[in-house]
């Protein structure tokens, strides 16, 4: 489904969503972020750093253990505050463009004692959209619905928490290590997902020790600060 702007001509008041009518976009994406610096207690994590990224662009954000990668990403998603700089993102809209982000962190937010079923309803309901028939047959986890997520493997978790992207057309994808725990079958299934989303205009950014999948368009190498 590519995404799309529908709605008011101003770009200032204008959304994205999806559009199954429409095979191309209307309005172009851009992501940046600009000086931003991270301070956790009174260690400075990164300085100055800037990306940016367009519509159906992948930028792979890599680096050793704690040079920032996740803080990072949190701070796009709007998890954490920057100690200065900003994150912005073109057109804009009243309500900001955090709403407009899927955001799949290192740890895959599912509650053990729910079913997979009942943890992806719960973001049904809160979303007000999705098919939930349709995620789990994406990810190959139809047979695991109605068990509960304690008794799942690790891989089996991390595919559940990924059908949670195909409940929710969101232009903007922010994913933590996203291949932890995934077999090829599995790293298969992503891939597929993943392309699809920037083949639709979709844009990700992907923190990562390993070679995605998917041939990333940017590379953001960070370092120690």
């Amino acid at each position: 489904v590519p995404y799309r702007i529908a709605g008011p001509a101003s770009a200032a008041d204008a959304t994205w969503r999806g559009s199954a009518n429409s095979a191309r976009r209307t309005t172009d994406m851009r992501l940046t972020g600009s000086n931003l610096t991270a301070v956790r207690g009174f260690k400075t994590i990164f300085t100055d750093l800037s990306f940016d990224v367009t519509d159906g662009e992948l930028m792979a954000v890599t680096g050793p253990n704690g040079v920032g990668k996740s803080t990072l990403l949190r701070i796009v998603a709007g998890l954490a505050v920057p100690a200065s700089g900003t994150v912005a993102c073109e057109p804009a809209n009243e309500d900001g463009y955090r709403h407009q982000v899927h955001y799949l962190g290192h740890l895959d937010g599912l509650k053990p004692t729910l079913t997979v079923w009942q943890n992806l309803e719960f973001w049904r309901r809160f979303w007000g959209s999705g098919d939930i028939d349709e995620g789990l047959e994406r990810l190959g986890i139809p047979h695991l619905a109605h068990l509960p997520v304690a008794v799942l493997s690790a891989g089996q978790k991390r595919r559940t928490a990924m059908a949670r992207l195909t409940l929710a057309t969101r232009p903007i994808w922010l994913l933590d290590e996203p291949l932890t725990a995934l077999d090829t079958a599995a790293e298969a299934v992503f891939a597929g997902l993943l392309s699809d989303h920037m083949a639709a205009g979709g844009l990700a950014l992907a923190a990562t020790h390993r070679d995605l999948p998917v041939a990333a368009t940017r590379q953001l190498a960070m370092e120690a600060a």
